[in-house]
Formats: C-alpha cells, structure tokens, sequence
C-alpha cells in the first residue's frame, strides 16, 4: 500500500520524497483522534484526505521552491521535514504507543485454519474453542485480510486512472513532456501538487489501517520507511505491477527465512564438508538464515541495481 503512493511520487515525478513514511504515520495519528470524534469508518476516508491535502500544501509551498535545483535538495526537505513531523508527533500524541484498536467488524479473525487428525482444514471467521482444544488452530486477523483487500483495490484503481482516463493521460504526459502539456492549455506545476498529494493521501491510506493492525507510535515510521524505496526499485520505475510484485517478493524473502535455523556451515557441513571453530571466516558462516532475514532484502536491492538497474517491470529510461 505504501510503495504506491510512492510509485506516484519517486517513479513518476523523480521526486525523493524521504517523508513518505512520516506521512504513513501521520494518518494513523489523524485516523485515531477522528475515531473518538466521528468513529473508525468516516475517519478511514477523512485522515486519508487530510494527509493528502497536508501533502498538497508541502509541494505548493516549500518544495516547489526547490524542485528546479535537482534531487539533493528534494531529499533534503523531505529528509528534514522527517524530524519535524516526528517532533510535532510527540509533542501533540506524546511518546508512547495508542490505543488504536480495530472495529468491532474487523476485530476477530477472517479464518482459521485448522490441523487436525484429519487433515487440514479451513473454517470462516474464529473457530470455537472446543475444536481448538483437539486441534491445532492458526487465526487469520480480519485486519490482514482488509488490508490486503484495500491494497488491491487501491493498485486496481490506480492502474485504471492512470492508463483509462483522460487525467491518467495528462499525468503521464506532464511527467514527461511538461511543455508541451502547458501548450495545450494545462497546469503542469498543479499536476504535480495532485500528484504528489495524491500518493501522500494513498500513505494516508495504509497510515489508518496500519495503525489499527500493528501499533501506532512514534517510531511506526522508521520501520517501514526504509524498506518502501526498496519495493519500488525491485519492482521497477513507474510500474504499479512492478510495485506490487516486488512487495509480494520481498514479503516472503523476510518471513520465510525465519523458519531456517540452519547456517552456511550446516550447509556444508551437511555434504561432507569440515567447517568449525577453527575455519576462517566462522563468525560469518554460522549466521543462520533467520538471523539474516532482515538484510535479504537490501541484499536483493544491491543486486538488483547491479545487474537489472531498471528493476523488474521497469523500463530503462533514455
């Protein structure tokens, strides 16, 4: 949910938008204090606006200023306004997590899988508990399963806007050619501010429903802001596929290791190999692939960038 709105400003502006990720978080600080004003559901369609308005207001007034001077001044302002956004964060919320717990609707599970002496089996929504109690029951959060619903609905719509329609036409025209797009009449630096407020209203978006499925606290940002770059890049510039494929692959290169607590040393040590104590580079060899899971993915970015620069479904620029 995240690397498309960020599709929308990296890929297509070549905007460095480092305050991606705050803008991620600040929609689950809005979505929380609209909830106690209005309730869950009104809130997931408001903070999302505001975010997006906020976003908007950001280009319009400060980078627009800069965007003419090149890259490292846009990483710049949205590195720095990073730090300001976390600052107003605590000094409004303060520093400690929030209460921000799903509705009623989205609270139980979407299904359960379960293990039992006959097989695998899967029963809609929470199984009861005398089952679980002669089986094995795994839950399956609703919340997951509505994220993953809004994350596709949000890739659908926004392949549809931007190859179907006449607005999807006149951004990517404005990307592109932007002189010739203001010679047919057309705003190119208010294209941008959509643009770009726009992908920060989408982290808006996946800000609310992340904050209700893990935990909505100051430092929410820092976790995913990193790994989003890594996303669009894999997947490609400007390509929503791409970004969603990445995201798929990337998913499963940091969880499915986590079930490996075998090293390079077993490995070898398993085909007739001697490695131990005593073996050069052992510190290295006996990292089990669990505990290496969180840096595959950056592993992965810099072979990508070596050898497939363009990224999955991304096309080389000329």
């Amino acid at each position: 949910m995240l690397s498309s709105g960020l599709t929308l400003i990296f890929s297509m502006m070549g905007v460095l938008n480092f305050a991606h990720a705050s803008f991620y978080m600040i929609g689950a600080y809005f979505a929380y204090t609209l909830t106690g004003l209005v309730g869950f559901w009104p809130a997931l369609l408001l903070a999302p606006l505001a975010v997006g308005l906020a976003g908007a207001g950001f280009e319009r007034t400060a980078l627009r200023r800069v965007h003419a001077f090149g890259h490292v001044p846009e990483l710049l302002i949205t590195f720095g306004l990073t730090y300001v956004v976390l600052e107003v964060v605590q000094l409004i919320w303060g520093r400690t997590p929030l209460p921000f717990d799903p509705p009623a609707l989205l609270a139980g599970a979407a299904f359960t899988v379960v293990q039992g002496a006959d097989g695998l089996s899967i029963v809609l929504g929470t199984a009861p508990e005398a089952l679980c109690k002669v089986a094995q029951c795994s839950r399956f959060p609703m919340t997951r399963a509505f994220m993953m619903l809004v994350a596709l609905l949000m890739l659908l719509a926004l392949w549809l806007l931007l190859t179907r329609t006449r607005i999807g036409l006149v951004i990517q025209a404005a990307l592109t050619h932007p002189e010739a797009v203001e010679s047919l009449g057309h705003n190119v630096p208010r294209v941008f501010m959509l643009v770009f407020g726009s992908g920060c209203a989408l982290a808006g978006l996946a800000g609310v429903i992340g904050g209700i499925t893990f935990v909505t606290e100051p430092a929410m940002a820092g976790v995913v802001g990193s790994i989003i770059f890594v996303v669009v890049v894999v997947g490609g510039m400007g390509s929503l596929v791409g970004a969603f494929v990445a995201s798929i692959l990337i998913g499963l290169i940091q969880t499915l290791p986590l079930t490996v607590d075998k090293s390079f040393a077993d490995a070898i040590n398993a085909m007739g190999g001697q490695i131990g104590p005593s073996t050069p580079g052992w510190p290295l060899l006996r990292i089990t692939l669990s505990q290496a899971a969180p840096i595959l993915p950056y592993l992965l970015l810099v072979l990508m960038l070596i050898f497939r620069p363009k990224g999955l479904l991304g096309t080389r620029e000329g």
